[in-house]
């Protein structure tokens, strides 16, 4: 990054509608199979909305121990299946390393919905004494870092980004920066949600951010295209291994790319609704092509915010053809929301995962069910079909409410 010593990636664990491990969910990315479907957890036959990206078969998982779960939102669960994946992939040997230089920062943008839903109605219909003693710190957004701390003994810098659905794009970025400043080594980082719940749907149905596409819910994401009418609602979690350049080299580490640029923005505008004019979401990347020191005509593809809201993808899109102005013919632009739903604050992870892996394995992941496209910025959208095409450098965008911006960069690491 600008300042300080240089963070690579070594590491990737996701749990997510498109599968349970990266392998399956970067496959089902690649080949535009969608995540979502109609929802069977609960009745939702009053919902305008009855479908979203849900994870599928998570029950069993072999990273959760079946007593601890019930005392844990299953936000954090996801997080510790996503956390324990990344490890074994990143091949790091905790103990060979000094745990005070080791920190964790997973964010996520709502936390503990379901338990907090479940306990309040616990409350009204058998009292104050039948709330669970675990309902609190099996809840609170923190502990999804703070247990992944506790299982593996780490104790270097802990924290958990709360920013709407930019949670896990903060947190991540932090995460470099603590590397970049010389306060830790080794940061496991990304961000988790779970709030596919009756609370969760009715609330983003009462704010009509959802798609009531219910007759066809995998065709139901589809940024971009004019018959968008609203994001789908998904869940999961994402988390990255970042390390100190030098350390990852020492013990010859698989490095998957280079995180080289961070910025932070926000709109000032509407605690919802992005600006019209999309000045926030361009001063955040811009703040990252400053931070990563490259030229603006270096970007390769954006893997976008992109959510499939009317207003939103306008800005967005608005937003990169003022910024890169002639440099925007060039850039691939693609939203993997389109497959995997919105997870909210947990996106930022699972797409800079996508975001890495494109790198790694030179392929563009498309933006499905764009048939008829809403494109006046003439932005190169990747439609419906992945592209196999070398990527040097990525970026991804994650906005969230209260008009918060974050953009990352990655870089293919040489």
């Amino acid at each position: 990054m600008a300042q300080g010593r240089r963070v690579v990636v070594t590491g990737l664990g996701t749990v997510c509608p498109n599968g349970n491990d990266v392998l399956s969910a970067w496959e089902s990315v690649i080949n535009g199979n969608s995540g979502a479907e109609l929802i069977d957890k609960f009745d939702t036959s009053e919902f305008s909305t009855k479908f979203g990206a849900t994870v599928k078969d998570f029950k069993n998982n072999p990273n959760i121990d079946s007593k601890e779960s019930r005392r844990m939102d299953l936000f954090i669960q996801f997080g510790l299946a996503a956390c324990a994946e990344a490890i074994t992939d990143s091949g790091i040997n905790i103990e060979d390393h000094d745990v005070d230089r080791i920190g964790v920062s997973i964010g996520s943008g709502i936390g503990g919905l379901e338990t907090i839903e479940k306990n309040a109605l616990v409350l009204d219909q058998k009292g104050p004494k039948r709330i669970s003693p675990f309902f609190v710190p099996g809840s609170i957004i923190n502990m999804a870092s703070g247990t992944v701390a506790i299982k593996y003994g780490l104790r270097g810098p802990n924290l958990s980004m709360v920013s709407a659905c930019s949670s896990a794009g903060h947190s991540i970025g932090y995460a470099a920066r603590s590397i970049a400043y010389g306060e830790a080594d080794i940061m496991v980082t990304g961000g988790a949600e779970a709030a596919m719940s009756p609370l969760g749907i009715a609330g983003f149905n009462a704010a009509k951010a959802l798609s009531t596409r219910n007759e066809s819910p995998k065709e139901a994401s589809r940024p971009w295209d004019r018959d968008r009418d609203g994001f789908v609602l998904g869940e999961g979690a994402g988390v990255l291994i970042l390390e100190e350049l030098e350390m990852a080299k020492k013990r010859s580490a698989k490095i998957y790319a280079e995180i080289i640029g961070f910025g932070m923005s926000d709109d000032a505008y509407h605690i919802t609704a992005p600006a019209e004019d999309g000045k926030g979401a361009k001063l955040a990347m811009k703040n990252a092509l400053i931070d990563s020191e490259i030229n603006f005509s270096e970007i390769d593809h954006i893997n976008a915010h992109g959510t499939s809201t009317p207003l939103g993808d306008v800005v967005e899109s608005k937003a990169i053809r003022e910024l890169f102005q002639e440099s925007a013919d060039n850039i691939y632009v693609s939203s993997t929301k389109s497959m995997t739903g919105h997870l909210l604050g947990a996106a930022g992870a699972i797409e800079s995962i996508f975001s890495v892996l494109a790198i790694k394995d030179k392929v563009i992941p498309p933006t499905i069910n764009l048939i008829n496209p809403d494109n006046e910025a003439k932005l190169k959208l990747v439609a419906n079909n992945s592209i196999e095409e070398k990527v040097s450098f990525v970026m991804n965008n994650t906005f969230g409410f209260g008009g918060t911006n974050v953009s990352l960069i990655f870089k293919e690491f040489e």
